[in-house]
């Protein structure tokens, strides 16, 4: 940054002794204009230049902060890829269907549970991944040792994960493995892709924030199918006992209607009982039994 703004004032000093020179075609004034002009202009390109100096040295700071976080204080980095882990899972899945740092029966507290009815069960996702490993082969691309204690130290965190959160009966038959670097989870797939075989050999599914993406959009609508596929069958049983219900109502109707008509009909004939025994009562009432 100073090499370049040494450069630009040995340009407008090479400029004006130029026109220094050349005094016997250029009029004074129009110089001393000429060098006003070119005096702002320079002092408007080293303000931006001091602007720009100041937000790159805080682009670097913040470059450095981020550089520590991802390849020195643990706790930090672990933090981090939790964070990153969090919040991808809150902004696809509906807030019942996740929960971070609870606590399974077993006494484990995984980093994320994904909520999902049994079969298959909830399913882990683990954001912890050991870095200082793959720190050394960046170090040094030509070092076997450090390739093989990367790949034994991945092997033995995906043997972790198998056996701490593929619990059957409790847990789902797989668990995912969380590798919040798009460069790692690529650097991983194409130079140890038996890793990669070892992992799906145990159930174990490594993603990285793209991938789990993908695969929490699929688990949502899996979920939403589900949840569907529940409520159309809770509404199909209230259809059946509706049904039961209107024939019960159905056959008692038929009932009272048998009931009604029976009814009618024995009014029927005690009016006509009642017709017949009112004259007979009129008779005896009109007839003479010689009393005085």
């Amino acid at each position: 940054m100073t090499t370049y703004i040494f450069g630009l004032l040995i340009i407008i000093t090479a400029l004006l002794l130029v026109l220094i020179f050349r005094k016997n075609t250029v009029d004074l004034s129009t110089l001393r204009e000429d060098n006003a002009r070119l005096r702002e202009r320079l002092a408007e390109r080293l303000g931006m230049l001091s602007q720009n100096a100041i937000e790159l040295k805080n682009i670097s700071s913040d470059i450095a902060n981020f550089k520590d976080i991802l390849m020195g204080n643990k706790q930090a980095r672990g933090t981090f890829g939790e964070r990153q882990l969090e919040d991808l899972v809150a902004d696809i899945m509906p807030p019942e269907t996740y929960a971070f740092q609870s606590v399974l029966s077993t006494g484990v507290r995984p980093d994320c549970i994904i909520r999902l009815p049994y079969p298959p069960g909830d399913m882990i996702i683990d954001s912890k991944f050991p870095l200082e490993s793959y720190n050394r082969i960046l170090e040094n691309k030509n070092d076997g040792m450090a390739r093989k204690q990367f790949e034994l130290d991945v092997r033995k965190h995906i043997d972790a994960i198998a056996e701490k959160y593929i619990i059957p009966g409790i847990t789902a038959e797989s668990a995912m493995m969380f590798i919040a670097s798009e460069s790692i989870f690529m650097e991983l797939h194409t130079q140890f892709p038996d890793t990669i075989e070892y992992a799906a050999h145990k159930k174990v599914f490594i993603v990285s924030p793209a991938t789990l993406w993908a695969t929490l959009n699929t688990i949502r609508t899996v979920l939403s199918d589900i949840k569907i596929k529940r409520v159309a069958g809770k509404i199909k049983r209230e259809l059946d006992l509706l049904l039961t219900d209107l024939s019960r109502l159905n056959d008692r109707s038929d009932n009272l209607q048998r009931h009604f008509s029976q009814t009618v009909s024995d009014i029927e004939q005690i009016n006509t009982s009642i017709s017949k025994i009112t004259p007979r009562a009129e008779k005896l009432r009109d007839m003479d039994f010689g009393e005085d």
